[in-house]
């Protein structure tokens, strides 16, 4: 694998693990506990996403520095997991608030996104 792809995912996960401890911080210490137990809900299920898109992509670099064919990026399994944390939200909505949930399972493009801003600056600086 190489090193800045390796760098890359290391600093995303770090991101995601550090907005996870903010969420479970904000839901032990704050009164909007049913606000942040669904941001943390969707942010673990995104943090999943993450986890299973980064593996894929991996498998599928592998495969193409090989001259293998790799299959697909796993949407599907990444749509059912986000599936599953709307409907655990809908089943117990008295704990759980459903945009809380939605906006939870974003924070991982989120998190790509401010990773590729940093990086893109780092890259002009250099």
């Amino acid at each position: 694998m190489p090193q800045q792809f390796q760098q890359m995912i290391t600093r995303q996960r770090k991101w995601m693990l550090y907005l996870l401890a903010l969420i479970v911080l904000g839901a032990g210490f704050t009164d909007y506990q049913v606000i942040f137990l669904s941001l943390l809900l969707g942010a673990v299920i995104s943090f999943f996403n993450l986890w299973l898109m980064q593996r894929k992509i991996n498998h599928m670099g592998q495969a193409a520095s090989e001259n293998r064919t790799s299959r697909a990026l796993g949407t599907f399994s990444r749509f059912a997991a986000a599936g599953l944390a709307i409907l655990i939200a809908l089943q117990y909505s008295q704990h759980f608030h459903l945009i809380a949930v939605v906006i939870g399972l974003m924070t991982t493009y989120v998190v790509i996104m401010i990773e590729f801003l940093i990086s893109r600056f780092r890259d002009t600086q250099d």
